[in-house]
């Protein structure tokens, strides 16, 4: 883990309008994740975590503050550059796997560098590679509803990974998933991180934000505590 901040939230708020109703969903969030970081966004369901992520991947736009992705401020970002930043720099894991029906293991796997532009021959050594990571390597032929759920979820990290982004993004990635799935996916998810990967992960789980470096605690849309978690073993 270095000093370089590939994430940093300067007071960044969000207000979302509804027929002259202001609902403020984040409130003067201040937040900086370095590269080779894990980081457990924590609270209860409605405290502001999945508009926290959704800002921090580029999916939606604070009202307020500054957000700044590997040195450039997302509001200087227009809809193409924002996509291809989102493309290049973010691998997201979304807790509903978010898999293309039609597609096979492989297509799901390869699209990310489809959209980028990537070379035939890379595709293929890249997928491979990301497929054989996650132990799914046997499966590029099937069809997302031919696997299990825990299968799905190591397909969804395998897309996330294979674009080698900045950082990964993850919502719930264990909401769909029992118990025994769940570990799994952790357990994929921390080697990843001791490998290097810079990760961001919400979760209402506590069994889960213990394995980050840091988990940072919300509730009402405002940061209301941090902590340095142990990490623990999922055995």
């Amino acid at each position: 883990m270095t000093d370089q901040a590939i994430i940093r939230l300067d007071g960044v708020g969000k207000v979302f309008l509804a027929e002259e109703v202001e609902t403020h969903a984040l409130f003067n969030i201040n937040l900086s994740i370095r590269s080779g970081e894990y980081v457990s966004i924590a609270g209860p369901s409605g405290c502001g975590k999945t508009t926290l992520l959704s800002i921090l991947g580029l999916l939606d736009s604070p009202t307020s503050g500054q957000y700044m992705l590997d040195g450039t401020s997302a509001e200087s970002l227009d809809a193409g550059l924002r996509a291809r930043v989102r493309n290049q720099a973010i691998g997201f894991i979304f807790q509903a796997f978010n898999l293309i029906g039609d597609l096979t293991v492989y297509e799901n796997v390869e699209l990310p560098l489809t959209y980028r532009g990537t070379g035939a021959a890379e595709r293929k050594e890249r997928v491979q590679a990301s497929l054989e990571r996650v132990g799914l390597a046997h499966r590029t032929r099937h069809y997302p509803n031919q696997l299990s759920g825990g299968q799905q979820q190591r397909v969804a990290v395998a897309r996330a990974i294979v674009g080698k982004p900045l950082i990964l993004l993850a919502d719930e990635p264990t909401g769909n998933l029992d118990s025994r799935n769940g570990s799994a996916v952790m357990g994929l998810l921390k080697e990843l991180h001791d490998d290097g990967a810079t990760i961001c992960m919400v979760t209402h789980d506590p069994r889960y934000s213990h394995m980050a470096d840091r988990t940072v605690h919300l509730f009402d849309g405002q940061v209301v505590s941090e902590d340095q978690a142990q990490q623990q073993a999922l055995d």
